[in-house]
């Protein structure tokens, strides 16, 4: 049944035939979401040969493979446009949004572009990611028993917990979250911020590489049947599943992000709001359908494992390479430029994850925590859209922005009172993740104070 879902878009894809966008949401959405069953069914199978956490971030780097083409397009055109620090300085914000296209201003545009669609879809990934996950979790515990969901006197009491075992993921996602506030700092993103960023990344990837295999959580249907297989058989249907079910993603995604925004601008919406919104929540559809379908299994572990990663390596891997392929369309080693806007849109993207990290700190997160980033991400982008495209008001730009900087201070107040109630957890994550870090390199752990 999920191959079926990907069968016409395969016929699509292959006969080149063109089809409106309605239609053409509908199919590519469809294999979208078969190749995500498809994804998570080879995650899991893999869980049997190699780490969990390895199997979860070859996963989730598949998931937001298509986040990274639609950056990966922007940033080149914005190279190959010849955008620069110097070159965009020379533009006013309305020059750039209005550019004609072939233009070094329509590549500042371009440049823009690809700023506001990686802090779109790194918001929305807490946002509604996070947050949505949680509320599922919660709410699929009523019948799948999931034991890591607690049941707790009070109103939206009810929380998920963490396994410690993430403390490596959550503790990489908070050096890369502090980093990212000095990036806005050189005027653009640059070499530097690669070699930190995707250093960071390959870092991460040799310690958890260097993990034990667990003890395999018992599986049923698709994984199940594959892990009774002989070990070569199961290689061979785990890298057959992640090719196919990446391919059809990688192929799929743009089609349905465009179709999305086609059929959005027909209705008047922005091309700024749907290349920061609407496409980036087509492109990171795969990823939150598999981690619904972990959590559908009651493995929320594996599924919290799934968002973790794919905030990290977007935080890490995202940014590193778009400045790569800026740089080879550019044909020289530059600097990506941005403007004001964008500046304060990366600022309030690493707020909102410093915030979303100070709750998840203690290995948990209850069901008025996820309310509460549910409801800032929504009202930022709602009264933002109000004061840019409802309201007639003077200079609605420069009250976005000012907008933008109140939220950053409300999410940085709120994550350093949380994290100050929690130093002795923040304390802990880092210990343990010290503790993988010497594992892999052959040295002995030190011992483990437990959290406030």
């Amino acid at each position: 049944m999920a191959f079926s879902l990907t069968a016409p878009w395969v016929f699509v894809y292959a006969s080149g035939t063109h089809l409106g966008n309605g239609v053409t949401v509908l199919v590519s959405g469809l294999a979208v979401l078969g190749a995500s069953f498809l994804l998570a069914w080879g995650a899991e199978t893999a869980e049997k040969d190699v780490p969990r956490a390895f199997a979860i971030a070859v996963l989730a780097v598949l998931a937001v493979a298509p986040e990274y083409a639609v950056d990966a397009l922007y940033a080149w055109n914005a190279g190959a446009g010849g955008a620069s620090t110097d070159a965009c300085a020379q533009f006013t914000a309305a020059q750039i949004e209005n550019a004609a296209e072939g233009t070094t201003a329509a590549a500042c545009h371009d440049a823009n572009l690809a700023v506001a669609n990686m802090t779109g879809a790194n918001r929305i990934l807490i946002g509604l990611g996070w947050a949505g996950i949680a509320f599922y979790t919660v709410w699929q515990a009523t019948k799948t028993n999931d034991p890591a969901v607690e049941k707790r006197p009070g109103r939206l009491a009810d929380a998920v917990t963490i396994d410690r075992s993430l403390s490596t993921e959550i503790a990489f996602l908070f050096v890369a979250t502090v980093f990212a506030f000095a990036v806005p700092l050189a005027g653009g993103i640059g070499v530097i911020d690669t070699i930190l960023l995707v250093g960071l990344y390959v870092a991460y990837i040799g310690i958890i590489i260097r993990g034990d295999v667990e003890e395999v959580e018992e599986h049923v249907g698709v994984p199940a049947y594959f892990q009774r297989k002989r070990r070569p058989i199961r290689i061979a249907v785990v890298l057959g599943l992640f090719a196919y079910s990446g391919l059809m993603i990688f192929t799929a995604v743009e089609p349905f992000a465009h179709g999305l925004e086609e059929i959005g601008l027909q209705y008047g919406v922005p091309e700024f709001f749907m290349i920061q919104w609407i496409a980036p929540l087509a492109s990171e559809s795969p990823e939150l359908i598999v981690v619904a379908v972990l959590v559908n299994k009651a493995r929320s572990t594996a599924g919290f494992n799934a968002l973790i990663s794919s905030k990290l390596n977007q935080w890490t891997l995202l940014i590193g390479t778009i400045a790569v392929v800026y740089s080879i369309a550019f044909g020289a080693v530059g600097t990506l430029p941005f403007d004001e806007k964008q500046t304060a849109e990366i600022w309030i993207t690493a707020a909102q994850s410093f915030f979303a990290l100070s709750i998840l700190i203690n290995f948990e997160i209850a069901t008025r925590e996820a309310l509460a980033l549910f409801v800032l991400f929504i009202s930022q982008v709602a009264t933002e859209f109000l004061l840019l495209r409802v309201l007639s008001i003077a200079n609605p730009e420069a009250l976005s922005i000012d907008l933008l900087y109140a939220y950053t201070a409300l999410y940085l107040l709120l994550g350093t009172a949380i994290l100050y109630r929690r130093r002795g957890a923040l304390s802990e994550v880092f210990t343990r993740a010290g503790n993988a870090a010497r594992t892999a390199v052959g040295r002995e752990p030190v011992a483990v104070e437990g959290a406030d």
